[in-house]
């Protein structure tokens, strides 16, 4: 039986979620001649426990993304889109998802509220993204979700290179909204930087350019794992 989303996460000797998308918040190419089918099988090789499927059409994706990656992987995958209807929840569901994006940026809290639900009795895993305190207050149902601070901002298209010290200032705030798996996402390059964001308590990151910019993910998985446990501060290094 296939895990869900959440526990994939949770038990992943290296817990990040590696993304397939087509280009980068500018629009540049992220694939090149590569088709998407090398682009998950290097992912598996990595070790990759989930992925992200960006459907988003600021990164010049469609819902054929996913289903083509759903067809390729019996790994969980998140639709990272701007969801916010129940009928966009069950579309995902019926073309391979195991997680929805939930941007509270973009939803009132009580539709945050409704579509958490929602999402929880699909059977998908919500990944509540979240900027500042304020919004992780609206979460409902921590436990069942995983909470993610995203590090860039969408109101800028996500066009900037993130803020990390957003995560590190956020930490506290996402494991007190009863989630078993806070989540650094987006703007992490550098794998000694992201055994830092796990070292500091996050169980997960969500890692999208660097990977797909990357000679080899196995290696930067590999270089992720020797830096674990390296890091005890909070100061990003």
């Amino acid at each position: 039986m296939t895990p869900t989303f959440l526990d994939a996460l949770l038990s992943a000797p290296v817990p990040v979620i590696a993304e397939v998308k087509l280009t980068d918040g500018t629009g540049a190419d992220l694939l090149g001649a590569r088709p998407v089918h090398e682009v998950v099988d290097a992912y598996h090789d990595a070790g990759a426990p989930c992925m992200s499927v960006v459907t988003g059409r600021w990164f010049g994706g469609s819902s054929r993304l996913l289903r083509e990656v759903a067809a390729l992987t019996d790994a969980p995958l998140l639709q990272k889109d701007f969801l916010t209807r129940e009928s966009q929840l069950r579309q995902a569901r019926e073309l391979g998802a195991s997680a929805v994006l939930l941007t509270a940026t973009l939803l009132p809290a009580a539709v945050l509220g409704h579509l958490t639900e929602h999402a929880l009795r699909l059977g998908l895993t919500p990944f509540v993204e979240v900027r500042d305190e304020q919004e992780i207050d609206a979460v409902t149902h921590g436990p069942d979700c995983i909470v993610a601070v995203n590090n860039k901002d969408i109101r800028g298209r996500e066009r900037d290179r993130g803020d990390l010290e957003r995560s590190v200032a956020l930490l506290a705030a996402v494991a007190g909204s009863g989630t078993p798996c806070p989540v650094s996402a987006s703007g992490i390059h550098r794998p000694d930087v992201a055994a830092h964001l796990v070292d500091s308590g996050y169980a997960g990151l969500l890692v999208g350019t660097a990977l797909l910019r990357a000679s080899s993910p196995r290696a930067w998985f590999a270089e992720f794992d020797r830096h674990r446990g390296a890091h005890p501060g909070t100061e990003i290094p």
